[in-house]
């Protein structure tokens, strides 16, 4: 079979939105960020996030988002989800991952 070799980039961005928006709302969330063309590709999944938030343990709904884009790309991603967040304190996490060449260059293309 083909080798393919981990040998570029790729950027994951990933943010967590309110449990509280139905997966249309999400959908429109992750449709207008493809849309800007500054992500190739938007995984989204149900989970349960408890933390301490001002002295009081929660634990809650959210969605993680995990938003795939390029090094040129992601300094803009992160702006644009910080300004239309609607969370006092957004969780954006950012961090670079080995990929195919190909993978990569469809990630770019896009």
């Amino acid at each position: 079979g083909l080798r393919y070799t981990m040998v570029d980039t790729v950027y994951i961005v990933e943010t967590t939105l309110s449990g509280e928006l139905n997966e249309a709302e999400i959908g429109y969330w992750s449709q207008s960020m493809i849309d800007t063309k500054l992500v190739a590709c938007v995984n989204i999944e149900k989970i349960t996030s408890i933390y301490r938030w001002e002295g009081k343990i929660q634990s809650n709904p959210e969605w993680k988002i995990q938003l795939f884009t390029t090094a040129e790309s992601k300094d803009k991603v992160i702006s644009k989800i910080k300004s239309e967040h609607s969370y006092d304190l957004p969780k954006i996490l950012c961090w670079p991952t080995e990929s195919t060449k190909e993978y990569s260059n469809w990630v770019k293309g896009e």
